[in-house]
This record gives C-alpha cells, sequence and structure tokens, in this order.
C-alpha cells in the first residue's frame, strides 16, 4: 500500500527538481547543463485499457543543450516485477514525447538501492536490445548533512538528507542543523521542506525529535501544500482499501475472480470508478462484467 513517506519521496522532488539538476554531479557524479525550465507532466502512461501504468512523478527539464524527461521512482523495498516497469516506462516516454527519459530512483535503504542500481538488459547476453541504468539516491550517496552552515548553503538537499537518512545514527544531528537553516529561508518555502520531512521520516523516534524541534515554529502542520501530499497518500489508501472490497464481494459470492480482472481492478486508483465496481460487484454473475456500463441491478430489482 502506498505510505506518506513513499509519496513524499518523489513529490519532494515535483518542488526541488531544481535542487536535483543543481546538485547531479555531485550526488550521481553524471554531468547535467543547467535548467531552463522545469515542469510537471502527467504520470499516466496507460497505453491499451485494461493495462494501466503511471511513474511516481514525472518532470520536463528544458536546457541550452537538449531538453529530458526525469522520471521519478520512489522505491522501499526490492520489487523484481519493477524491472520490466522501469523498461517499459523508458521505451513509452520515449515514443510519446520524443524526449531523452532520465530514470531516478528515490529510496531511504541501502539494500534497496543496490538492488536499483542495477543494469536491466533485455536480449542477448552479449548483445542486448535495451539497457537500462537508473540513477539511484539513497543513503550511500546523499550526504548526511550535519553541519548548520552546510545546510544553510543549500536547505533542499540538507530536507532530502534528513529524509534519507531519517532512519540512522546521524538522523538527529542531521535534524537539527536542518531546523537551524529553515529558520534563515523565508517561511513558505521554510513550511513546505518542514513539512515533507515530517511525512518523510519513517523512524518514529527521528519524526519525534523533527517535531520537538519544530514546536516553537509557526509555520509547521499548516503548509497546503505538504496537506497536499497528506491527502493524496490518504486518497491512494482509500482507494486500495475500495479495490479489496470489490475483490472480496466476489468472492463472498462465490465467484471465481480472473487475474486479469483482480490486476484492473487493483490497479485503478480513481475512487469513484472503485465505488462504481464495487456496487456492480454485488449483483454481476461474471466478474469480467464488472468494466460493463450497465451491468448491475435490474430496474425491477431496484424497484
Amino acid at each position: 500500500m502506498v505510505s506518506s513517506p513513499h509519496e513524499t519521496m518523489h513529490h519532494f522532488f515535483r518542488k526541488e527538481t531544481a535542487m536535483m539538476v543543481r546538485n547531479f554531479q555531485r550526488l550521481f557524479h553524471v554531468p547535467f547543463p543547467e535548467a531552463r525550465d522545469i515542469a510537471v507532466l502527467n504520470t499516466d502512461l496507460t497505453e491499451v485499457t485494461p493495462v494501466e501504468r503511471r511513474v511516481d512523478t514525472l518532470m520536463r527539464v528544458d536546457t541550452d543543450e537538449g531538453n529530458y524527461l526525469f522520471a521519478y521512482e520512489s522505491q522501499g523495498k526490492r520489487d523484481e516485477s519493477k524491472r520490466g516497469s522501469w523498461a517499459y516506462y523508458l521505451a513509452y516516454l520515449y515514443a510519446k514525447y520524443g524526449i531523452e527519459p532520465v530514470l531516478i530512483v528515490l529510496t531511504q535503504s541501502r539494500a534497496t538501492a543496490r538492488w536499483a542500481a542495477r543494469p536491466i538488459r533485455l536480449g542477448l547476453r552479449e548483445w542486448p536490445s535495451l539497457t537500462v541504468r537508473p540513477l539511484v539516491l539513497g543513503p550511500d550517496n546523499v550526504p548526511k548533512i550535519t553541519d548548520e552552515k552546510q545546510a544553510m548553503e543549500d536547505p533542499s538537499l540538507a530536507a532530502f538528507s534528513a529524509i534519507v537518512h531519517g532512519r540512522g545514527s546521524d538522523a538527529a544531528a542531521i535534524l537539527e542543523s536542518l531546523a537551524s537553516a529553515l529558520r534563515t529561508i523565508e517561511s513558505d518555502s521554510a513550511g513546505m521542506l518542514a513539512q515533507f520531512v515530517d511525512t518523510g521520516l519513517v523512524n518514529p523516534q527521528a519524526k519525534e525529535i523533527w517535531r520537538n524541534l519544530m514546536t516553537q515554529v509557526s509555520y509547521f502542520f499548516r503548509h497546503p501544500v505538504a496537506e497536499q501530499v497528506r491527502e493524496e497518500g490518504r486518497e491512494e489508501g482509500r482507494a486500495q482499501d475500495r479495490a479489496e472490497m470489490t475483490l472480496r464481494i466476489l468472492e463472498w459470492r462465490g465467484l471465481s475472480v480472473p487475474g486479469v480482472v483482480r490486476d484492473r481492478v487493483l490497479a485503478c486508483s480513481d475512487t469513484e470508478q472503485l465505488t462504481v465496481w464495487a456496487e456492480r460487484a454485488v449483483h454481476v454473475s461474471d466478474p469480467a462484467d464488472l468494466f460493463t456500463p450497465g451491468a448491475g441491478p435490474s430496474k425491477a430489482d431496484q424497484d
């Protein structure tokens, strides 16, 4: 199920893509030209119904040397199915936009970072037809910013450092330096970063430390951007619950649910659509009829 830390990792870069570009060489040791313009794009990569695929966050970055698509993926743990999905994402994005796509994986886990960084090679062993090499940001290459002066130089990177290293032994020092840095920038930006850190931390002790540091700061807990992130996380949870309820109704009625039906229901994130399917699940005799407009109780049944 989608969680607040998962949402925070990629939502952070919707607001802080300029920070990412600015730190490309430092974090990835990959040269990248300065961005002229940055735009958020639609994350839906659906091609043919009923297959639905979405990247976590998609950005277009224009530079004087060319334009790029940044596809951000938050990854909490190893998931072998992602290797096929990531290859699909990049091929589809290039075919759709005609712009070079860059896959960036964000994780708070060293083991997940090592797994995600492995090249994905499709085709013959000696002559792969497609090679995917994700850029991975995790505990091994995101700096631990424990120095207050360094945090003030780049508060956005300091905030991301706090999220990535929030369950390590240096978490308290990182959070303290960040708290000091946020007091030196304008309140809107400080509020947004403070909220991202709050929702991104997975360690309860680190979260408690952060909230204690922020108790005297008026902008904490009130920034609308962070509330939107939390609401989207809650919406994802509601959609997951509704999808599972739809499948349980079918199973309770003794219907065998084909894999293609199960996958389509679980992949849907539209709560209104899932509500319609749940209502149909009470009446349909074939699970595939969930997706048929008009399927459901007859007028006589309703009367």
